[in-house]
């Protein structure tokens, strides 16, 4: 079974079982400070586990790309990886454990025809705040997995969430399938809040199965009879594979060319997304990865600029799955090959750093450090290179700057959960992008924000440098709206009709039929702002009071950035 079959088969599926199919989310969650990707496919329906009639139906399918780089230095085995799908069924309020467990157990010996023997579960075991799930368990028996075959696993294991400092959260389920997990069943049931878990009024199903260990396990045998086991040895990644191969012949390091390999697919979806290389947020990770899967390419041996080819591959084989790709063929090539030209730049640099840091024969730690740190070279890389001299490396004292370095992180994370969107920067935003569409053009589009500070950060597309004159007009604009005490309402309606209607949709793959539009102005008809959006707002710009613009400069390659003040 190829990758294509697969995707059509869950979500028919579902559809078949009374589901409702939308598209995936944006990669990058929309007015959601908790993460700065989407991880998993629950991602766009958290609110609904607490509202569920918000929900624009009660069970939902979904096929769902994200990207997690928590795992990065374990890519390149069997199973990790920066870019995934998840494959997810929801439901929230519609059914609960025994429907979910006989939907997932169904799907998997009768539509995929693996066999009963080769199934195996885990069900939560129970701690001194939460029972032992005996519900699930007792489906799990009906279905005759037997006993032994039935994991107890803790907290750690078999309980999700929540994501960020308080949410929905619940005890799992997981199945495996020759002993590798594929599929994880979370039954929220509770919400956590200040170090306490609560019923929820209205209990969810929110199950995530792993597209490309699902796939690698169909392919191998007995199943498939191919002899494919890892998810790096399906069609996801062949045809990408033999081009690395390519370009050096005689490349033969499997982990290297599956590092690159997965790297390029996060590399090309963000790129899609509108999301550029930087020094901060979504874009620090992704000129990591950009720069990792060059420095793997060096280690191979592959010379010169070839990111973009492996690009290519990625938009040619999922561009039809994921249109995203194949509108921003071109950006994507253009931002990659400027990236990595770069970078090129700087691993020359690096490359008389190392030699400059080498004494007596050998390379401290803190040495290897910074031109991890500062370089972007990989300790292994660092290794490699003082290999071919003979040059020992103090990895000890390495590791230990890393793993400060992780902790640290770890805090950079800790305060970025905390943080919530600001109501005044979020309108004022709005006003903003409808005023530089009226300014600039209609191509000046939003590429990004961030609204949970004290200072709006908005980012969009336009070729050159403002002058003072458009900030100024941009500044007056806005002021004026805000002054003209106009309300900011909300309409449920569908998609097509907002379009009609002249309302802006960012991150259009992301909708299903029912969104919500705020518009700021006394009716829908003569509104100032139109914007499909998830809130929150204020209820007049009156509240907003001053709108004060203190800096304009590129976030990149034809991408401005301008940071208001809102008083």
């Amino acid at each position: 079974m190829n990758s294509k079959q697969l995707r059509e088969i869950f979500l028919k599926f579902f559809q078949k079982n009374g589901h409702k199919i939308l598209p995936p989310s944006s990669l990058v969650p929309e007015n959601d400070p908790t993460v700065l990707f989407t991880t998993a496919g629950m991602q766009q329906f958290k609110d609904y586990y607490i509202h569920p009639q918000k929900a624009p139906a009660q069970n939902i399918a979904t096929c769902q790309p994200c990207v997690r780089t928590s795992d990065i230095e374990l890519v390149g085995d069997d199973s990790h990886l920066t870019f995934f799908e998840m494959l997810g069924n929801f439901s929230f309020g519609g059914y609960f454990k025994e429907v979910a467990i006989k939907y997932a157990y169904e799907f998997l010996t009768k539509d995929l025809a693996i066999s009963h023997e080769r199934i195996s579960v885990g069900v939560f075991a129970g701690d001194k705040d939460i029972p032992l799930d005996q519900e699930s368990e007792s489906y799990w028996k009906l279905l005759k997995i037997p006993e032994e075959k039935i994991k107890k696993l803790g907290r750690d294991e078999l309980f999700w969430g929540p994501t960020g400092a308080q949410g929905p959260c619940g005890p799992t389920s997981e199945i495996y399938v020759d002993k590798v997990e594929v599929w994880n069943l979370v039954f929220n049931e509770y919400y956590y809040k200040d170090g306490k878990l609560s019923p929820l009024q209205t209990p969810g199903v929110d199950t995530g199965v792993g597209f490309e260990r699902l796939l690698a396990v169909l392919n191998a045998p007995p199943a498939g009879g191919q002899g494919k086991k890892t998810v790096y040895e399906t069609d996801l990644f062949e045809n990408l594979k033999l081009k690395v191969q390519n370009l050096k012949e005689g490349a033969e390091d499997e982990r290297k060319i599956r590092i690159i390999c997965d790297h390029i697919r996060a590399i090309t979806f963000l790129l899609a997304e509108g999301i550029l290389p930087s020094n901060k947020a979504q874009g620090y990770v992704l000129r990591r990865l950009i720069r990792r899967a060059k420095v793997f390419g060096q280690l191979l041996g592959v010379e010169g600029i070839f990111l973009p080819q492996l690009a290519q591959i990625v938009v040619d084989e999922m561009g039809e799955v994921y249109p995203l790709l194949a509108k921003n063929k071109d950006e994507i090539e253009k931002n990659l090959k400027e990236e990595e030209e770069r970078f090129e730049k700087t691993l020359a640099t690096g490359l008389k750093e190392l030699e400059r840091r080498i004494k007596d024969n050998e390379l401290s730690g803190k040495d290897a450090f910074v031109l991890y740190d500062t370089f972007g070279f990989p300790l292994e890389l660092t290794q490699e290179l003082a290999g071919q001299k003979g040059v020992k490396i103090e990895t000890d004292e390495f590791e230990k700057l890393m793993g400060e370095q992780k902790e640290r992180a770890r805090a950079s994370a800790e305060i970025f959960t905390k943080r919530e969107a600001n109501p005044r920067l979020h309108t004022a935003a709005h006003l903003l992008h409808k005023t530089l569409q009226e300014v600039l053009g209609p191509n000046a589009l939003q590429r990004g924000q961030d609204i949970t500070g004290e200072v709006l950060r908005f980012d969009f597309s336009h070729p050159s440098k403002l002058s003072e004159e458009e900030l100024g007009k941009i500044e007056k604009i806005v002021q004026e709206k805000i002054a003209a005490n106009l309300p900011v309402q909300t309409i449920e309606t569908t998609l097509q009709e907002a379009k009609k209607l002249g309302a802006t949709a960012l991150f259009y793959q992301k909708y299903g039929d029912k969104v919500t539009l705020y518009y700021i102005g006394r009716d829908l008809e003569s509104a100032f702002s139109k914007e499909l959006c998830g809130g929150p707002h204020v209820k007049n710009t009156s509240e907003i009071d001053q709108f004060k613009i203190i800096s304009e400069k590129s976030a990149g390659s034809g991408i401005r950035r301008i940071k208001a003040k809102v008083d």
